[in-house]
């Protein structure tokens, strides 16, 4: 039986006091825990920032690579072992600055990965500077003057792509952010968790009182319509209150590797069919 203490780890978490990231280190473990999900079950890819800085801080496999690229990396080891879940974390900035052609495309493939989104609005492992969702006019690290630039709306974004499952989830609600992990977990295709957390050292427009006096769970009202659009309406900026849960899920999604023909019949997994060959004989035609 697995339990939290499997994925405990001896390195202790150096995150700020009040950081949102606290949450969705105990959120994934508990997660994993409830799925019967062990360390050496899951492979769990993490980015370069403060998200990545809990590569360390769990007891599992887990691959930290450069900046922006967690979601290739995850899709490559869901490709090459289709039958061990995995699961990428990054931050706003990583993802929609240098990740985002990455973001895009997984969303379009529709690989077997759960993604989880820290999104603080503000790149803090580098003393706060502003990403691509922080507001338009607030002043950072970096921008003095304020943001020029048009906010990005990344759940908007995920949906209008085509991603198969949305959920938005708040730091705040560490109950809510554990049950979209692990449907996220079960969803065959990419899944998509964006999660609201604060920056208590370089957030102060968006901190924990602001969000928990505007977010709401969609899933609370039996009426609510599991539909794209209607997704795509709630989850906008203009909007007084800000939706959580599992705003569309595609219940007849088919992942990547699932929609290949050529694998249908083929029972073995893409690393164990991997052959070493001598390069020997080659390489004498080059002395």
């Amino acid at each position: 039986m697995v339990t939290i203490q499997d994925y405990q780890s001896p390195n202790l978490p150096t995150w700020c006091p009040g950081c949102g990231d606290f949450v969705i280190w105990n959120a994934l473990k508990q997660a994993l825990v409830q799925e019967g999900i062990g360390p050496m079950d899951v492979v769990l890819c993490f980015d370069i920032g403060c998200n990545g800085n809990m590569a360390d801080k769990i007891n599992a496999y887990a691959f930290k690579g450069l900046h922006g690229r967690s979601i290739p990396v995850a899709a490559g080891v869901s490709l090459a072992n289709q039958g061990i879940p995995v699961i990428a974390l990054a931050g706003d900035g990583a993802t929609f600055d240098e990740g985002m052609q990455h973001f895009i495309h997984a969303i379009r493939s529709n690989y077997n990965v759960t993604f989880i989104l820290h999104n603080n609005c503000d790149f803090g492992l580098t003393t706060g500077q502003a990403t691509p969702t922080t507001p338009k006019g607030q002043r950072l690290n970096g921008s003095p003057y304020g943001v020029i630039e048009t906010r990005l709306n990344p759940t908007q974004l995920a949906l209008t792509l085509g991603a198969t499952f949305v959920a938005k989830a708040f730091t705040g609600n560490m109950p809510q952010l554990i049950k979209l992990i692990r449907a996220g977990i079960n969803h065959k295709g990419f899944s998509y968790i964006e999660t609201l957390q604060h920056c208590p050292t370089y957030n102060n427009f968006q901190d924990l009182k602001w969000l928990s006096e505007r977010v709401y769970d969609v899933n609370a009202d039996a009426e609510y319509k599991n539909t794209r659009e209607n997704a795509i309406q709630i989850s906008s900026y203009d909007n007084a209150r800000v939706a959580t849960g599992l705003l569309y899920q595609d219940k007849e999604s088919v992942s990547y590797y699932d929609a290949l023909s050529y694998r249908q019949n083929i029972t073995s997994a893409s690393k164990d069919e991997v052959t070493a060959y001598s390069v020997k004989d080659l390489m004498k035609k080059f002395q």
